[in-house]
């Protein structure tokens, strides 16, 4: 069996997938791996026998295949966010790492940890490869006669923290949970405003009994209370109507409300009073229907900018993206695989779905030339050296490229008639496939390398410097954040999440997608931090 795997490389990938998987579904007091198992389930098999390795391109694709899957799906949140905090973020990242390489020094003082080693602690610690590559690279550069030694005292030392550079900080983000009774749906409403998430949408047919609403738009009512909703149908006596921004309203008009629950609650009580006059179930002229958007014309395009009440009486009511429910606004982006919810008169029905194409099969499709493209552009920019002071360069890489770049076209959405965005179940898919490689290969070379390295003592006193500089660094960076710099410890998990096992882990905990929006600030500007402060460790403490 042994020999079989060794020669397949492919088996040997897939077979650690699968088992790696099974075993992240164990749930054991509500708690479970998840898919960071694979990496876990990856060092077993590469401790059992040094030939098991799989080739490093498939490192390379599941890396950028996650990396740029990430960035297209969070540019959008990531710049809105950059707009709204970007000093304090920033800040606290750039507190956060250099936290790290502080008790990163004070380690080397503490354990007489040569420069090397310490470097090579904090690279896996930091779960950052990019840092290691680029330490090994201005070591070969350097010529130096003991670069072997020194490029070996750098594996080695990212090695062995690396597991507790993930394990580690999934701890301490845990105890930390619990010491600060996190409420992650408090915190989702709260950020509800400042960041797509999901919310509970409903409707509600509601009667107008305040007087002082009586012969006032609805555009002005909304401009002077600020609420959070749409309106459907508009019932004034015996004619049932769309209602429209335009809309007059007077007493006893019924009114089909839609939001979340909680600003449906407080618009009824401004409006008037819940009635049992449901008009959303009188569809003789009216009806509503989910289509899919799968027409590449209006994918990128704001719901305001089709004007579709020039052509069509309806109202584009919601939008369902992958799991999340949306209320459609004017400056609501389309994107491939939605499923829009509106009202329309009936004989609207069949030129709506043509507009938007309706096919599942269409809206699930990848545009292989705008995700070829975009993944080339990003390793374009990776590769590109920017030079520093004192003969150090640093590149993004494979991993910061296309993060990059991912996160630019996942903003911009279209150019032209390019759409750079993936439908949300591909997506997903290659998120979730490029993650898996990327931690099946870590596991199964980090594993030979632990075997091998095992015959030495020395390795004790690295996977403690290791074990150290990951649990100190993260509970120093929450208390900082979550104290000082007031960050909601949803948005914490992703800052801290320097891997994208953490990253899987901390969406587990929260059960939303707030820490993938903290990940996708903190990534790309970390990502460059910590391959400058890696060399500038080495370089300062004697390499």
């Amino acid at each position: 069996m042994d020999q079989l795997l060794a020669n397949n490389p492919l088996l040997l990938l897939f077979l650690v997938a699968a088992v790696g998987y099974l075993v992240g579904k164990v749930n054991i007091k509500g708690n479970s791996l998840g898919v960071s198992a694979v990496l876990f389930v990856g060092l077993a098999f590469g401790a059992i026998n040094p030939a098991f390795n799989v080739p490093q391109i498939i490192f390379q694709l599941g890396l950028v295949f996650f990396v740029y899957s990430v960035g297209l799906s969070s540019g959008p949140a990531f710049f809105q966010s950059f707009k709204k905090n970007g000093i304090r973020d920033i800040g606290f990242v750039m507190v956060m790492l250099t936290v790290t390489a502080l008790v990163a020094v004070g380690l080397f003082f503490l354990f007489g940890f040569d420069a090397a080693s310490i470097t090579g602690i904090y690279s896996g610690s930091s779960t950052n490869t990019p840092a290691l590559a680029s330490v090994i690279d201005l070591v070969e550069r350097r010529g130096l006669d003991n670069s072997k030694d020194l490029k070996d005292a750098l594996v080695i030392g990212y090695t062995f923290s690396y597991p507790m550079g993930v394990i580690g900080v999934m701890i301490v983000l845990k105890l930390m949970e619990r010491l600060y009774k996190i409420d992650y749906k408090k915190e989702e409403k709260q950020l509800k405003n400042d960041y797509p998430i999901e919310e509970e949408l409903s409707s509600q047919s509601v009667k107008i009994t305040n007087p002082k609403l009586q012969g006032l738009a609805l555009r002005d009512i909304i401009k002077d209370t600020g609420f959070n909703i749409l309106f459907g149908r508009i019932s004034s006596g015996k004619d049932t109507t769309l209602a429209n921004w335009d809309t007059i309203i007077h007493t006893d008009d019924v009114l089909m409300v839609i939001g979340s629950i909680e600003e449906i609650d407080k618009a009824t009580e401004y409006f008037g009073e819940k009635t049992k006059d449901n008009i959303s179930y009188d569809r003789r002229e009216y009806d509503v229907r989910r289509i899919f958007v799968s027409n590449q014309w209006v994918v990128g395009k704001t719901i305001s900018s089709l004007n579709l009440s020039k052509k069509y009486s309806a109202v584009i009511t919601r939008i369902r993206r992958g799991d999340l429910d949306m209320l459609a606004k004017a400056n609501t982006v389309l994107e491939m695989g939605d499923r829009i919810r509106f009202v329309a008169r009936r004989k609207d029905l069949k030129g709506l779905s043509k507009l938007f194409g309706d096919s599942y099969y269409k809206s699930s499709q990848v545009n292989l030339f705008s995700f070829g493209l975009g993944i080339a552009l990003g390793l374009l920019l990776g590769s590109i050296e920017i030079a520093l002071p004192g003969d150090t360069t640093f590149k993004l890489g494979m991993a910061g490229g296309p993060l990059v770049v991912g996160l630019i076209l996942g903003a911009i959405r279209r150019t032209g008639p390019i759409v750079w965005t993936l439908p949300y179940g591909a997506n997903v898919t290659l998120r979730q496939m490029g993650l898996i490689f990327l931690l099946a290969v870590i596991g199964l070379s980090s594993g030979n390398k632990v075997l091998e390295s095992l015959e030495s003592p020395v390795w004790i006193t690295v996977f403690a410097g290791g074990v150290l500089l990951s649990m100190i660094s993260a509970f120093v960076s929450i208390i900082i954040g979550y104290k000082l710099f007031k960050i909601p410890f949803s948005l914490l998990l992703g800052f801290l999440s320097n891997q994208p096992a953490i990253l899987d882990f901390a969406t587990g905990m929260s059960k939303n997608k707030v820490p993938l929006i903290g990940y996708s600030v903190m990534f790309p500007i970390a990502l460059v931090m910590k391959i400058l402060f890696a060399q500038i460790l080495f370089l300062v403490l004697g390499g």
